[in-house]
């Protein structure tokens, strides 16, 4: 189980990295636009799925999450 949370935990880190490189922005400011806009809650809820596609899809996926919950990036 706490490997499980670990790869979760890790993986959530690296798509908050790709996102700010994507946009221009920093880790902190990545987590917190992801955060507020629910990217951070559908990582976690779609991991099982999200993590087995390419760093750049799941960058468009929490785009439109985002979108959908008020982002503008």
């Amino acid at each position: 189980m706490a490997m499980k949370s670990k790869d979760r935990i890790e993986y959530c880190v690296a798509c908050v990295a790709e996102f700010a490189k994507a946009f221009g922005l920093g880790d902190d400011a990545s987590f917190d636009y992801l955060d507020k806009h629910k990217g951070i809650d559908f990582l976690i809820k779609c991991y099982e799925a999200e993590h087995t596609v390419s760093f750049a899809d799941a960058v468009a996926d929490l785009q439109r999450v985002c979108r959908r919950n008020g982002g503008r990036l």
